[in-house]
């Protein structure tokens, strides 16, 4: 008897190793829009950065041309969010403000971590005197309040826009250098950096090759969350006079102008004061939805 010949049924092919290793970026990616409050404050921030990047468009007059013929006139069709004490249409002053406050964010924020980076790897990775004396500076700066210490820069360096930046990237450079040097205390201690060492890598190389991309998530969320404290400096110090000049538009200096006619015209405050609220929110929304996404720990 013959016997009967079965068919050879061919096992499945297993899929590439590769296939199954998730990207970073698209781990990063899918992590943060399964974030709703993230997509939220992600959405804020580009509409408030369009904004101010297209404010010479969007705006429907000149912020500071005056119209005599309507001081203080309530929100209108002419007049969206109406005018101010002596006739500027409020939203145009409003779109041109976020420009102010665009600028005073992220610049004060790049000041801020080209100053205190440097200083927080230098004392983490050195240790010993250079940390010492590293930290009881940063200890010291810490120790006077954020705002108090930008107000004294400000004031030391003058009034403009430019002065006031300086100012808040120099009161927030402590934060960065302190984040920078605990981040680097427990980077240094691994293996690769040990074996970076015995191959002869120079303390240049070990340092940004190896130590400073793998503390730069923490800094990118700590820099996300620093530009909402920029935007409330930047409005305070206008609000004192040692920020953005009139008859340059700010909201701070606009608060500052509003707080005269509070009763009469309320929506001379009203406007700003929503606008630093909504923007302030979006990007300390973002900041934590960028610190789930970036976590290596969440899967």
């Amino acid at each position: 008897m013959s016997a009967t010949t079965q068919p050879m049924v061919q096992p499945p092919v297993a899929a590439p190793a590769m296939a199954a290793i998730e990207r970073p970026g698209a781990r990063v990616w899918r992590r943060f829009r399964h974030h709703p409050s993230a997509l939220l404050g992600g959405t804020l921030v580009l509409a408030f950065v369009i904004v101010a990047l297209g404010s010479p468009w969007l705006a429907p007059f000149d912020p500071a041309a005056n119209d005599w013929m309507a001081i203080r006139q309530a929100p209108s069709a002419a007049h969206w969010l109406g005018t101010d004490d002596v006739g500027r249409d409020v939203l145009s002053r409003l779109l041109y403000g976020a420009r102010a406050s665009l600028y005073a964010g992220v610049l004060s924020v790049v000041i801020a971590f080209i100053i205190g980076v440097p200083f927080g790897l230098l004392a983490g990775y050195y240790g010993g005197l250079v940390d010492a004396t590293i930290s009881r500076v940063i200890e010291a700066l810490l120790a006077c309040p954020f705002l108090i210490l930008a107000i004294a820069f400000s004031a030391f360096l003058g009034p403009s826009l430019t002065n006031a930046m300086i100012a808040i990237g120099i009161a927030a450079s402590p934060m960065f250098a302190r984040l920078t040097r605990g981040q680097v205390m427990a980077v240094k201690t691994e293996d690769y950096i040990e074996g970076a060492r015995a191959v002869g890598a120079s303390d240049l190389r070990i340092i940004s090759r190896y130590i400073l991309p793998n503390v730069f998530t923490p800094l990118l969320v700590q820099a996300t969350l620093t530009i909402a404290t920029a935007i409330i400096a930047e409005a305070s110090l206008s609000f004192l006079g040692l920020g953005q000049q009139p008859p340059a538009p700010s909201w701070g200096s606009m608060l500052d102008t509003a707080k005269n006619f509070i009763t009469q015209a309320p929506w001379m405050a009203v406007s700003p004061g929503v606008a630093i609220f909504i923007v302030v929110f979006g990007f300390n929304i973002l900041g934590d939805g960028l610190r789930d996404a970036l976590d290596p720990r969440e899967t």
